[in-house]
């Protein structure tokens, strides 16, 4: 009999991902609709749940608390060990660059704050739960994220837009890695810890490396170039989301990278995909203009 892997958000780019890679390795895969189910129908015989969602930045503060609070009530009672796709928000400004899993959990931002709460009430909850943190997503398509909402917009003109300097390393995570490690970690996870931290495999790259990488995935000149803030800024009043952007705007400037030590310890068979391959499939969609992609979510948010 398959194991049962229940996904909330599988309709989002973390979700999606995870309900391939699980399927992929033999799992029951069982797609949340919010729709028609109520989530302790859902969870039960599941022996993972999967915790995809993620609301708009405007609705962390109302909706992370009550999210959270609901699945851990009922992973307890089905005895389901959950999965969170962490992100680095809980570091924060003055964090060292070098993010492992012993960092300590020190911003100060509201958001910071929130993800902070969150991961400490899974720490503290009678389950079992495993974060696979990542940097910025690269998805296999697009799907309403950075990278393809603002940084290789223009690549068909040549242009590869930074959020940050150029010269400002910073951690990326493709998606089906982060998906693999969960996987992996899933099929172990009776020999695991009730709390258990792992970064995905991601890539360390300044604005200008991204570019250079994108011109050798794509066999063109792409140059780098970089963002202006100022039209997000003066749309804080009006949009809501603005707000929570500028508010991580910190990470696009502080040199950072994800230490992989406990993931190389825990899952040493979940390699790194090259990184032309995974931008030769992310960017299929500038490639193969005319091939229809799924439009995701309209929020640059990981």
């Amino acid at each position: 009999m398959k194991p049962i892997v229940l996904i909330l958000g599988s309709n989002g780019r973390m979700g999606r991902n995870a309900a391939i890679a699980f399927k992929d390795n033999g799992w029951d895969v069982r797609r949340f609709n919010r729709k028609k189910d109520t989530l302790w129908d859902a969870a039960w015989g599941a022996s993972v749940i999967v915790n995809a969602w993620n609301p708009p930045y405007q609705d962390w503060a109302d909706q992370v608390p009550k999210m959270t609070d609901e699945i851990i009530e009922v992973a307890k009672a089905s005895n389901a060990t959950v999965i969170l796709p962490g992100n680095v928000y809980v570091y924060g400004e003055r964090a060292p660059a070098e993010f492992g899993s012993d960092t300590p959990h020190l911003a100060e931002n509201p958001l910071g704050r929130i993800r902070i709460n969150m991961e400490a009430s899974y720490r503290a909850a009678d389950i079992q739960t495993i974060v696979v943190r990542g940097g910025d997503y690269i998805d296999t398509e697009a799907s309403g994220n950075w990278f393809d909402m603002i940084m290789s917009k223009k690549v068909s003109k040549g242009v590869f837009t930074s959020p940050g300097p150029l010269d400002c390393p910073r951690a990326y995570s493709y998606l089906p890695d982060v998906a693999a490690t969960m996987v992996a970690l899933a099929n172990k996870r009776q020999d695991l810890a009730k709390f258990v931290d792992v970064n995905a495999p991601s890539y360390t790259l300044t604005g200008k490396q991204f570019a250079d990488a994108i011109s050798a995935a794509l066999d063109k000149q792409v140059f780098a170039k970089e963002m202006t803030w100022w039209p997000i800024k003066l749309l804080r009043p009006v949009w809501p989301m603005a707000r929570g952007i500028c508010e991580m705007q910190y990470l696009w400037s502080k040199p950072h990278f994800l230490s992989t030590d406990r993931q190389m310890e825990l899952c040493p068979d979940v390699q790194r995909t090259p990184l032309k391959e995974a931008l030769i499939r992310a960017l299929d969609h500038q490639i193969n203009p005319d091939k229809v992609v799924s439009t995701g979510h309209a929020v640059p948010a990981e």
